[in-house]
């Protein structure tokens, strides 16, 4: 039996007209749905098939360890949060 693996990514979604577009940049993934619970859903589908299918180099290449999400404001820039991402942050 294969042995599951949990990793934690950052997910940015923005509604694009009709539709909401979720984007992982840990990964480089991007997916879509009409609502923010289905747009989360397809990535976290994609991230999964991305897991499952591609060579750990090519997991290796698009892996960021680092992702920083901030808020630009006028008059500068407030740190809302940072989301690390490393390899052997994973749970086994």
């Amino acid at each position: 039996m294969k042995q599951q693996r949990t990793i934690a990514v950052s997910v940015v979604i923005q509604r694009s007209g009709k539709h909401y577009v979720a984007f992982c940049p840990d990964l480089d993934v991007v997916s879509q749905g009409r609502t923010v619970a289905a747009a989360r859903k397809n990535l976290a589908e994609a991230v999964a098939l991305l897991l499952e299918t591609a060579s750990a180099s090519e997991i290796t290449r698009r892996l960021r360890s680092e992702t920083y999400v901030c808020t630009l404001r006028e008059g500068g820039v407030r740190h809302s949060s940072k989301a690390r991402l490393h390899p052997s942050e994973a749970e086994g």
